[in-house]
């Protein structure tokens, strides 16, 4: 995660201009942002301590950790990262199963009838779903395993894209969390590989993962444009599985006596009938194949 770290700092460095870190401006520059020397000051370290640590040549502690996140104006989130990033173990055992859930997460989706909700894994893969889920973004249950993972289907599915009104928007919050996960299971072969797959074949994903932004995936609004329902405004909430903390339960929700929540009643419904074809607003098994797409 060395080489990681460095990244990190770098590109936060070079977004932050002398005036807004605090330093006197002192004309045109080279190169956008501070200089590793004008961070070392601000953190209150060397200006070699710094550099080794962009370097990758040495690790921080904690202190030094909190001084550089000061520095560099980081958000709670960035600071988050960037102490995932450093607290690393490289001998942690890889591989983790995470795909399996426990019965009592998939009966609480199951009672969740009036309510779009599905499990994510790691590296955003969805496992379990209800038909209201599949009712809201796709027929989970005419995808392939390898299909079925959130990011990859934001950016290559051409309709669940088009259900955002603001693609650009949450299809980047999507990449900023996404590198969040990646901090904290870096050896991760599979999330490596959607990574790269992702890079080549879409430029928006390979310039936003390159910016380094970090984003919890917590809570949020979402605003719809689904083929048959309509406008639809949903606040959503990510609850973590304190057993695994790889898995969390997305649920979609909207406030009573609005229209997105009359909408949610309509999606509700539409979920429960049975049709085999593709695409948002047409379910075709997903509550039945909840069950067997963890496995």
């Amino acid at each position: 995660m060395s080489s990681e770290l460095g990244d990190f700092l770098k590109a936060r460095r070079r977004e932050l201009s002398p005036p807004t870190a605090g330093l006197p401006a002192d004309g045109r520059r080279r190169v956008p942002g501070l200089r590793r020397e004008e961070v070392a000051v601000l953190a209150s370290i060397s200006p070699g301590h710094y550099t080794r640590l962009e370097q990758g040549r040495r690790r921080a502690s904690e202190p030094v950790l909190d001084a550089l996140a000061r520095a560099l104006r980081l958000s709670a989130d960035e600071r988050a990262y960037l102490f995932e990033l450093s607290g690393k173990d490289a001998g942690r055992p890889l591989g983790r199963p995470g795909r399996q859930v426990r019965p009592q997460l998939r009966r609480l989706l199951d009672d969740l009838t009036h309510t779009p909700a599905l499990v994510l894994g790691r590296c955003t893969d969805i496992l379990p779903w209800n038909p209201p889920a599949a009712a809201l973004f796709t027929d989970f249950a005419l995808l392939s395993r390898d299909e079925r993972n959130f990011v990859r289907l934001v950016f290559r599915d051409p309709a669940v894209r088009a259900l955002y009104t603001d693609w650009p928007y949450m299809a980047r919050a999507c990449v900023a969390q996404l590198r969040m996960e990646a901090a904290r299971d870096p050896h991760d072969p599979r999330l490596s590989a959607l990574v790269a797959e992702l890079s080549a074949q879409d430029p928006d994903f390979r310039t936003w993962w390159k910016d380094h932004r970090v984003a919890v995936r917590g809570a949020g609004t979402k605003d719809l444009r689904h083929p048959v329902i309509g406008e639809l405004t949903l606040d959503w909430s990510a609850l973590t599985d304190t057993a695994d903390p790889d898995q969390q339960l997305i649920a979609l929700t909207a406030a009573p006596g609005t229209p997105s929540h009359d909408g949610l009643r309509a999606l509700r419904d539409l979920g429960a009938v049975t049709s085999g074809r593709t695409g948002p607003g047409v379910p075709g098994g997903g509550g039945e194949i909840a069950g067997a797409s963890a496995q």
